[in-house]
C-alpha cells in the first residue's frame, strides 16, 4: 500500500530539514518499510543529499535521490542559472513518481524555506501541490520561530495546512520561547500536529539518536497524524493485532501503528 509522499520543508535553511529526513528514513526502514528520499536540487555541495543516502543504507544510489546539483552556494534557481541549466517543475515531478513506482514511501527535502525556488517555474509549494505530498514544516525552537511558522502555514493551500506537520528542533542553547512556543503555536495550529525533538548535537550520528527514547517518541508522533487518513491504517483501528475484513497489513506497519497509538498518550 503505497502513502502519499512526504515533502519536509522548513522557516528557512539550516534549520534541520537533513536530520529530520534522515532520520525518518532510517527510523522507517528499521521497521521494515520501503523507503526512498528525493533531495531535487543541491546548490554547494551534495552534503544532505549524501546524509540521505547513508540513512537509506544504499536503496538508492546519490543520483538518484539528488539529480540536480549545481557548485555555487546559491539558490537552486540562481546555481542553475550560472551553469546555464534549468530544472522544472515537470522534471521534479517525473522523478518523484518514477521513485514512487518502486517504493511505498517517499521522504522529499526541499531546499530553503517553502517558497524558495527550486526551478525555473516551481517552489516547494508547487511541488507539495504537483505531488499531492503532505507538508512537514521544520523550524528552531527559539524566539522569532512562531512568526516564520504563522507564515509558512498560511502560505499554503487550507486543505494542505490542515495535514502538515510542525517539527520544532531544540537548539544548543534554549532560549525562554524553547519552553513557550509549542504551546503559543498550539492557539493557532492543531496542537496534535506539532512535535518537538531534542538537540541532536552538531553533528548527528543516526544509529545514536534513535537510541534515544525522546527522539523515537517525537518520529513516532510525525508519522501517527501522517498514517492516519492512510486507507490501510483504516482497516486496522483496533490496533491490537485484529484486521479488519481478512486483509493482512504487514507486520513492520503494525508495529509502527501500535508504537504511534502507545506514544500519543505520552507528552513531550
Amino acid at each position: 500500500m503505497k502513502s502519499a509522499p512526504y515533502f519536509i520543508t522548513g522557516t528557512n535553511t539550516g534549520v534541520g530539514k537533513t536530520v529530520l529526513a534522515a532520520l525518518l528514513a532510517r527510523f522507517l526502514r528499521q521497521s521494515g518499510l520501503n523507503v526512498a528520499a528525493f533531495k531535487p536540487v543541491c546548490s554547494g555541495n551534495r552534503d544532505d543529499a549524501r546524509r540521505l543516502a547513508d540513512a537509506l543504507g544504499g536503496a538508492l544510489s546519490l543520483d538518484e535521490i539528488n539529480p540536480w546539483h549545481f557548485r555555487a552556494p546559491l539558490a537552486p534557481l540562481l546555481a542553475a542559472r550560472r551553469e546555464h541549466q534549468r530544472v522544472s517543475l515537470a522534471q521534479m515531478v517525473a522523478h518523484a513518481r518514477r521513485l514512487r513506482r518502486s517504493f511505498d514511501w517517499l521522504l522529499i527535502e526541499g531546499a530553503g524555506g517553502l517558497l524558495s525556488p527550486l526551478g525555473e517555474d516551481a517552489d516547494a509549494r508547487d511541488l507539495i501541490a504537483a505531488l499531492r505530498a503532505i507538508p512537514i514544516i521544520v523550524g528552531p525552537n527559539q524566539l522569532g520561530v512562531i512568526n516564520h511558522l504563522r507564515l509558512t502555514l498560511a502560505a499554503l493551500p487550507p486543505a494542505t495546512r490542515a495535514q502538515a506537520i510542525v517539527v520544532l528542533m531544540a537548539p544548543e542553547t534554549p532560549d525562554a520561547a524553547t519552553r513557550t512556543n509549542a504551546a503559543l503555536l498550539a492557539e493557532y495550529f492543531d496542537a496534535s500536529r506539532i512535535v518537538g525533538l531534542p538537540w541532536l548535537g552538531s553533528r548527528v550520528h543516526l544509529e545514536t539518536a534513535l537510541k534515544n527514547a525522546r527522539v523515537r517518541r517525537g518520529l513516532g508522533r510525525i508519522i501517527g497524524p501522517i498514517l492516519e487518513p492512510a486507507p490501510l491504517l483504516k482497516r486496522f483501528q483496533t490496533l491490537d493485532g485484529d484486521s479488519a475484513e481478512g486483509s493482512e497489513p504487514t507486520e513492520a506497519l503494525l508495529k509502527i501503528v501500535r508504537q504511534v497509538k502507545k506514544e500519543r498518550r505520552v507528552s513531550l
